[in-house]
């Protein structure tokens, strides 16, 4: 009785919400976790140091309120003006932040106008209709074709399910959770195609084979999004940037909350771009702990898809995925499955280093020796 009460208080929308579901979060000691896309490697000691420095009076003053210095030096990083970039509260601030920006809240469910809509490949990054669902607006997402690729314009336009009209079309590439790169000369003719926003979210980008990054300064309605939380090891302070026309990023400065990049993390960032030699040396450990990892699973007979990221998408043997899941746990292996139909088949595991890389190997040779059936006995 109580809680109908109260429910009330709580806008009917907010009450129908299913929020984001993250990657576990390990409270006990002794897991590989293999669950969450992070960076093994540690900071650079550049940025390490930089942040220690930084602990001190100033952590009573408020930050930067625009992430200035960290916006000048990404300009320097990719040919711009700082005009032309926003840092957000990770990418996934800048994420909603689009949606609020570029696309009307629904007010006809059942035939939205193409302002209301939000579109997306399935299967992508589960946050997008999260955030959809949160601003009100209507959702479309069509199917990547069967083997996670995407399709071409024209079969787009054939199938009639996705919309060129659409107020935001978000592109994962590389494709998340299938680990799937995406040509960048597909991505321009997709881009070009489009009549609204384009955000390509390129959180993995620094371990594909290329990237789109030189379309959001091609074209207007083109941003690109990029993370230093995935290659950068900066998961913990939460920095992200998009990259785009200075009249979207303009837009985008003006809803943004104040201060939305806390001080640490502008140090940390500006450090970063300070020293990535460090971090493109990590990117090739772990794109050769990737075709190292995905070698040795299809040896034991999974099926690994091709990956441009820093995690592999592999279809496992003799057990259900869902089942897989739990016996890796039992042997201190965090991995990630996803029920969604397409996906419900296969494990996503983060590449970690080298000797994660080994535990996991050897718990799978144990997990499959157990899994075998006992000789019969003879009569």
């Amino acid at each position: 009785m109580i809680a109908s009460r109260r429910n009330h208080l709580i806008r009917p929308l907010v009450q129908e919400l299913h929020a984001y579901v993250p990657g576990e979060q390990p409270k006990i000691k002794g897991l590989v976790k293999l669950n969450t896309n992070e960076n093994p490697y540690p900071p650079s000691p550049r940025v390490l140091r930089a942040v220690k420095a930084a602990v001190d009076g100033r952590l009573r003053l408020y930050p930067n309120p625009t992430a200035e210095l960290v916006r000048e030096k990404l300009a320097t990083l990719h040919g711009c003006q700082p005009e032309n970039i926003i840092v957000g509260n990770g990418s996934d601030e800048l994420l909603a932040l689009a949606i609020r920006g570029f696309v009307e809240p629904t007010g006809r469910p059942l035939r939205p106008r193409p302002a209301e809509v939000v579109q997306y490949f399935t299967p992508s990054y589960s946050l997008y209709p999260v955030l959809a669902d949160t601003h009100g607006a209507a959702k479309n997402a069509v199917p990547l074709k069967a083997d996670f690729n995407l399709p071409t314009v024209a079969e787009l336009k054939k199938g009639r399910q996705w919309s060129f009209e659409a107020a935001l079309s978000l592109v994962t590439t590389p494709n998340a959770p299938s680990g799937h790169g995406y040509a960048t000369v597909a991505l321009e003719k997709l881009c070009q195609a489009q009549r609204g926003v384009v955000v390509l979210d390129e959180a993995y980008v620094d371990f594909a084979a290329e990237n789109a990054g030189a379309l959001a300064l091609k074209y207007p309605h083109v941003l690109v999004s990029r993370t230093f939380s995935k290659a950068y090891s900066l998961c913990f302070q939460r920095v992200g940037y998009f990259v785009g026309h200075a009249d979207l990023i303009g837009a985008l400065h003006k809803i943004r909350d104040s201060y939305n990049v806390n001080g640490l993390g502008q140090v940390a960032a500006a450090a970063t771009l300070d020293d990535l030699p460090y971090y493109r040396a990590n990117f090739q450990r772990i794109i050769a702990t990737r075709e190292r990892l995905s070698r040795d699973l299809a040896g034991l007979g999974f099926i690994v898809l091709p990956s441009q990221t820093n995690f592999i998408l592999t279809q496992p043997p003799q057990f259900s995925a869902a089942d897989w899941l739990q016996k890796l746990r039992a042997e201190k292996i965090l991995v990630r499955w996803f029920s969604a139909p397409a996906i419900q088949d296969y494990l996503r595991i983060t590449i970690g280093t080298p000797a994660e890389a080994a535990a996991l190997v050897k718990a799978v040779r144990k997990i499959l020796g157990s899994g075998r059936r006992a000789p019969a006995a003879r009569k």
